[in-house]
């Protein structure tokens, strides 16, 4: 593991979703605690998106923006809300020049699947409709998020192409949760690595699906068919559960002809790029925002 990251390990709270409110509470605490991003440069407005029921989000505007991304934040379904989200999707919207649609999308386990999907398509389709008001190009808007975030975004572009619904320029996928089966190599063998944990992932699936059946849209790597979606990016973490299945989302991708960049970054830890200190956590951010630039200006 990179010393830099391991020397954090122990100021994490436990892996566990047995309590969501206490998970709430303990992610709330370590986004406070992460350093203030510079928002010099930034437009920040708290929106409704009309939908049933409406959806909150937060709009961060760069200064000539040609596209935007519609960001879901990680938190495995069930943590987080949109000042939580706030350091990071400030910090997508500086280093990419994309206006950045921060998604308040109902969280599980009052709000089991497809709640979260139909709140983050909803922003979508409002985003698309949007596109003169907020300055950007409707050609050149993208999906994407972190962790169960990043998984919502799959789901979303699937549905998209589904439905034929806006057209979606990019997929930026974070270290994705994709699959409730937990049979990778990853998912079975690491069974106590630091933040996510094979048993807290599993909960994960608990919360969101309930006792209903998983369909590609709550669970990506289910999808049968991956022709026709958009270019991705696809990030993973060496040691967290979820790496096998983002790798493996991304070679299907490749084999179903979609355009895919893959990185997996050795020595880091599920969510371990919120460490800022860390050199490898500052080439990660850096790698996602500039990833998201050339998509959107091309």
């Amino acid at each position: 593991m990179d010393a830099e990251l391991e020397a954090f390990i122990p100021l994490f709270p436990p892996a566990d979703l047995t309590d969501p409110v206490t998970a709430r509470k303990d992610l709330a605490a370590l986004a406070g605690a992460a350093p203030a991003p510079d928002m010099a440069g930034l437009e920040v407005e708290d929106r409704m998106v009309p939908a049933d029921p409406d959806v909150a989000v937060r709009i961060y505007r760069p200064r000539q923006a040609l596209g935007a991304i519609v960001w879901l934040r990680g938190g495995g379904f069930v943590m987080g809300d949109l000042d939580t989200e706030h350091p990071w999707a400030s910090r997508a919207a500086i280093g990419s020049g994309a206006v950045v649609i921060s998604v308040g999308y109902r969280r599980a386990p009052e709000h089991r699947f497809p709640a979260a999907l139909d709140d983050a398509y909803a922003v979508l389709t409002w985003t698309a409709e949007h596109a003169a008001e907020l300055g950007i190009d409707p050609a050149r808007i993208a999906v994407g998020g972190h962790s169960a975030g990043a998984g919502i975004a799959a789901a979303v572009a699937l549905r998209a192409r589904d439905e034929q619904g806006p057209p979606i320029r990019f997929q930026l996928l974070n270290q994705p949760e994709l699959d409730d089966r937990q049979v990778t190599w990853s998912a079975r063998n690491f069974t106590d690595t630091p933040w996510m944990t094979r048993d807290k992932l599993a909960a994960t699936w608990r919360h969101y699906l309930g006792t209903a059946p998983a369909t590609q849209y709550a669970a990506a790597a289910r999808a049968t068919d991956l022709s026709g979606l958009p270019p991705a990016y696809i990030a993973t973490a060496e040691f967290d559960p979820l790496r096998d299945e983002g790798m493996g989302y991304a070679m299907r991708l490749l084999e179903a002809g979609v355009s895919v960049e893959l990185h997996q970054w050795p020595g880091t830890f599920h969510g371990s790029q919120a460490i800022l200190s860390a050199e490898v956590s500052q080439r990660q951010l850096a790698e996602l925002t500039g990833a998201l630039r050339r998509a959107l200006a091309e």
